[in-house]
């Protein structure tokens, strides 16, 4: 399922100041706090959801990121425990109430990365007959001068002193005892006296990769393409997460699709329509010509088989439906109506002329005749 919106799910406008987001998150955390709900899913998940949100929308760097990208450019930073200001509003939230902090987070080893997704936006030839393109993702990457480990060339991480290795602190406070992130290491079990100058003891730093990405021929809207190893990297030294390729194709100026069919409408003149003739319509590999019958209706549909989409997952190719659509002239002169006028006059009185006015005048008496009688 899609993420909300992280403005939505703190019930805040986009241009909320730093002091709302806040605000708005510690109203959601001391309602939903799983302390507060034992044995509550759905509290804990809104909880969740809210944590997440102000780890980003909390930091000034990813919340720019999140406002550029959407969640593509900030996926990898979420969920992941700890965005900037969050130890301190948490803090701020639950200290009060438990003695200090909160959370139920354990110690942090190797993890995988953060999955990305990329949103494309394809015009419809591109998705039909498929294209190589290029794109380029914001990402958090394993730094190289410090092989993702965060600390300086030739040091290593030591053994938090004050959770003993465990990442976990336990405060006490009357009835209460909350066992929370340890707040000098957070939660890793580690520390770096002396951090990497690159990535300042994160371990990965923020880059923009560029991916050559295949589009297969008759992708649609919602289909999605996966990367391997593309994605975030993984914490601590783990693995790489994957990015996802999510397709969007704009809408069209002709043609309108419809699984393998395509659709699209053409306009033609009433002399056309009566007496018939050769039109050319577009196809997505060129030309053709579509033959009108004479005594043609406005809506009837023409069918070009073979002129649609071939379907990604294999299958048929669909076909092209052609509506027609009898166009009113405008803009006549004196003389152009003066003409109808009389081609009008001809057809007075003659039902054979007009077989689907005069069942429609014969239904609309009898619907009146019923109602009378």
């Amino acid at each position: 399922m899609a993420k909300r919106d992280y403005y939505e799910v703190l019930g805040v406008d986009n241009g909320a100041s730093d002091a709302e987001i806040k605000k708005a998150f510690r109203r959601i955390a001391m309602k939903c706090h799983p302390d507060r709900n034992p044995d509550d899913k759905a509290a804990e998940e809104k909880f969740k959801e809210a944590q997440e949100a102000y780890e980003i929308l909390g930091d000034e760097d990813k919340k720019s990121a999140y406002d550029r990208f959407g969640h593509a450019g900030v996926d990898g930073n979420s969920g992941g425990g700890g965005g900037a200001g969050f130890g301190d509003v948490f803090g701020d939230v639950f200290g009060d109430i438990f003695g200090g902090g909160g959370g139920r987070g354990g110690r942090s080893g190797p993890a995988r990365g953060s999955d990305l997704r990329y949103d494309l936006q394809l015009d419809l030839e591109d998705a039909v007959k498929g294209k190589t393109v290029q794109i380029d993702v914001p990402t958090m990457s394993a730094c190289n001068t410090c092989d993702g480990t965060g600390a300086r060339k030739g040091t290593s991480p030591i053994t938090c002193d004050t959770c003993g290795g465990v990442g976990q602190v336990r405060m006490s406070q009357g009835f209460f005892s909350v066992q929370q992130t340890c707040p000098k290491c957070h939660g890793r079990g580690q520390i770096i006296p002396d951090p990497c100058g690159v990535c300042h003891g994160q371990g990965v730093i923020e880059e923009r990769k560029t991916l050559s990405v295949k589009i297969p021929a008759g992708v649609d809207t919602g289909d999605r393409i996966r990367l391997a190893g593309k994605g975030e990297a993984g914490a601590q030294g783990g693995p790489t997460g994957d990015l996802y390729v999510q397709m969007h194709v704009r809408d069209h100026a002709i043609f309108v699709r419809d699984g393998a069919n395509l659709h699209c409408e053409v306009p033609i003149s009433f002399a056309q329509a009566a007496l018939g003739g050769e039109l050319e319509v577009p196809t997505l590999s060129g030309k053709v010509k579509l033959k009108i019958p004479a005594e043609t209706q406005s809506g009837k549909l023409f069918r070009l088989r073979g002129k649609g989409v071939n379907p990604v997952r294999g299958g048929a190719t669909g076909d092209l439906l052609c509506r027609v659509i009898l166009e009113t002239p405008v803009n006549l002169n004196a003389e152009q109506k003066d003409f109808l006028q009389q081609f009008d006059k001809s057809l007075a009185g003659k039902s054979k002329h007009s077989p689907r006015t005069n069942n429609w005048f014969d239904g609309v008496k009898k619907f009146f005749d019923n109602l009378t009688g």
